[in-house]
């Protein structure tokens, strides 16, 4: 059903601004949880290089802020991983279904999200060293490449680590941002630009830049533990929304 012009820039203000606070709380999340609400009055063509942009603003300002917590010897594994991976992930999709790939990355989220939440005391992996930061970097990669989902497994490594929660965010945010320029130079992005893309990209803005600054400042409010715990139940309804996509 074709809606009103008004409704549908509605929605879309209201999935970029809620989208950008959810991203400014846990450091993650953003395509998947403005999908969910612009793909109830925009195309997939419309919103995939909106996800993209937007998503590179918001991981791109989280990556400032959090430059004094940046540590290059620990980021530098897992941005060169995920860079090698992602070709490996987008060759996955000339032969894996994507609806495949999305339901086995939503069974592992929901898997560890759930069983995190019931046992929150994990041992953290503090002997880890850079061979297992690299590995995971790639496996990142490939899941960028074949799901667009960059940084969701760095994301759970980080908290595994054991990391306080801004070295977490500086680690999996700039390996996003890497990630999803290295799945946009794969795929090759061109084409995908209409001029009505560009105006809603132009529109969205000052939603984006109110929510990303909403969900700093509720940031700042958070604890360690509350930290932790946003960020499992997120990756939990992020893996029960790619679940019920793959079905």
């Amino acid at each position: 059903m074709l809606l009103p012009a008004d409704l549908i820039l509605s929605v879309f203000l209201l999935g970029t601004f809620v989208a950008a606070i959810v991203t400014g709380v846990a450091g993650f999340a953003f395509g998947l949880v403005a999908l969910a609400i612009w793909l109830q009055a925009l195309t997939p063509l419309q919103a995939a290089p909106l996800v993209a942009a937007y998503a590179l603003l918001v991981q791109g300002y989280a990556v400032w802020k959090l430059r004094h917590a940046l540590d290059w010897l620990r980021l530098v594994p897992f941005l060169v991983g995920s860079v090698l991976g992602v070709p490996a992930g987008i060759a996955l999709l000339s032969w894996v279904p994507q609806g495949a790939l999305r339901l086995g990355v939503g069974v592992l989220l929901i898997l560890f999200s759930v069983y995190s939440l019931a046992r929150p005391q994990l041992q953290p992996r503090r002997e880890a060293g850079w061979r297992s930061d690299a590995a995971v970097g790639w496996l990142n990669g490939v899941v960028g490449g074949s799901t667009g989902l960059a940084g969701i497994l760095v994301v759970i490594w980080c908290s595994l680590r054991g990391w306080p929660r801004d070295e977490q965010r500086a680690v999996f945010q700039p390996t996003a941002v890497v990630s999803f320029v290295a799945i946009i130079l794969g795929l090759g992005g061109g084409g995908m630009l209409s001029a009505e893309t560009a105006r809603l990209f132009a529109i969205g803005l000052p939603a984006l830049a109110a929510g990303t600054w909403l969900g700093w400042s509720l940031y700042g409010k958070v604890d360690e533990a509350r930290f932790r715990s946003i960020v499992l139940v997120v990756l939990l309804l992020c893996g029960v929304a790619l679940v019920a996509a793959g079905i």
